[in-house]
């Protein structure tokens, strides 16, 4: 049985802060199948087109007919543990720092043997389920689970060496005005956060939810406007050491693209809020946050964007917005490389239209403020770092690895 995680003590500041490791990176480029996956919280397997035999690791040929027509798809879970070690003394500088360390042989149900990292209440000869987990170095790794559900299970060691959960970790929702922003909030508390920080600008102009965002334990209102670069650095050389997570709720929502526009006022406030934005919170909280990836419990574990799914293919209803969005998540993949060497994950959060005041116009579907601050709290617990929320996210992916050409004409409505 595991011990429940215990909240941190108050740190001692003349200690010396564990310097962040990785664990081994060097993967193939066939192998990236599996990181796609782990990304996405699939679990795929390679599969032979001619003879249907499933194969792991990842290869170019087929081991039982030797075909190369081998494919990545969705693939069974279960498995059974053949049998278990537990690395005590790892040559690795990561798993030497975190040993004891255990791993595992499964048998899988569809065929294949894997090697994968075992959470501690798996037992030698029982069913387990497997998944691919993300670790510090951003590569997919085969992770066990038992098949049942057991007494504090996200608690396990090394399970939370895979994720972002924020039970017990501070968190910093950047804005704090927006209904997405005052949703997080509170999925974020009921997901245990420690202390929940919530930027405001101009916090002396009233808004709705204000009362309720000022009255909840554990949540402490802070003066920040990402647009502003002094803003977001005077918070960072305040709090900058304290937030394990950051959730970018940062919004500018208008509709129109380039020709019924007059001027640029608009789309330098798109870029200002946005893109900026988020510029000005990466170089402020950016370097701390990747100094303390190795921090213990309430180590910094997760950067959060919510992005419109727009970014992947413009909407031209709302271009200039879809193009901004674009622009965010190019920075977030620069974002995430900076952020790797210090085990921090980069998460990019994909909405449809939410049913909001900007896009009150919009026919249904929505995505409703709550199943976003819902998916965040998932995402998190689960590792992820590609989320796409509602059913007109979730139809753009598909339509996108399908044929990008005829969702760019159908868009164009």
């Amino acid at each position: 049985m595991i011990d429940p995680v215990q909240p941190p003590r108050r740190k001692n500041p003349l200690l010396r802060t564990r310097l962040p490791a990785s664990p081994p990176r060097p993967r193939s480029r066939t192998s990236h199948g599996f990181t796609r996956a782990a990304a996405e919280g699939r679990f795929v397997l390679q599969r032979c087109e001619a003879c249907g035999a499933f194969a792991y690791p990842a290869r170019e040929a087929c081991p039982a007919c030797l075909s190369a027509g081998l494919s990545f798809v969705d693939a069974p879970r279960r498995g059974v543990l053949l049998a278990e070690t537990t690395a005590r003394v790892p040559s690795d500088v990561y798993f030497r720092e975190r040993a004891p360390w255990r791993i595992g042989l499964v048998k899988m149900d569809c065929g294949p043997t894997m090697v994968a990292h075992l959470h501690a209440d798996c037992v030698e000869g029982a069913p387990v389920v497997m998944s691919f987990q993300l670790d510090k170095s951003g590569q997919a790794v085969a992770f066990a689970r038992p098949e049942g559900e057991t007494p504090n299970m996200a608690d396990d060691r090394q399970w939370r060496e895979m994720t972002a959960d924020p039970k017990f970790r501070r968190v910093l929702v950047t804005n704090g005005r927006s209904v997405i922003g005052q949703e997080a909030v509170a999925a974020l508390k009921a997901a245990g956060a420690k202390t929940v920080f919530v930027g405001v600008a101009e916090p002396w102009r009233p808004f709705a939810g204000e009362q309720l965002l000022r009255g909840q334990q554990g949540v402490e209102v802070v003066t920040l406007d990402a647009s502003d670069e002094k803003s977001a650095a005077d918070l960072a050389a305040d709090i900058g050491g304290k937030v394990d997570i950051l959730v970018n709720t940062t919004e500018y929502v208008r509709p129109g693209g380039l020709l019924d526009r007059r001027g640029t006022s608009i789309a330098r406030d798109e870029i200002d809020q946005a893109y900026l934005g988020f510029v000005n919170l990466a170089q402020a909280f950016g370097p701390a946050m990747r100094m303390r990836g190795a921090d213990g419990v309430s180590s910094s574990a997760a950067w959060v964007n919510i992005l419109s799914v727009h970014a992947l293919a413009n909407w031209p209803a709302f271009g200039a917005y879809s193009a901004s969005q674009a622009a965010c998540l190019s920075l977030s993949h620069c974002l995430r490389a900076e952020l790797r060497p210090g085990g921090v994950k980069v998460m990019n959060l994909f909405t449809g239209p939410v049913d909001t005041e900007w896009f009150q116009t919009v026919p249904p579907p929505k995505v409703a403020p709550r199943a976003v601050a819902q998916a965040i709290v998932s995402a998190l617990r689960g590792g992820l770092e590609e989320i796409y929320v509602g059913d007109v996210a979730e139809e753009i992916r598909q339509r996108l690895a399908a044929n990008p050409k005829a969702l760019e004409r159908e868009l164009d409505k």
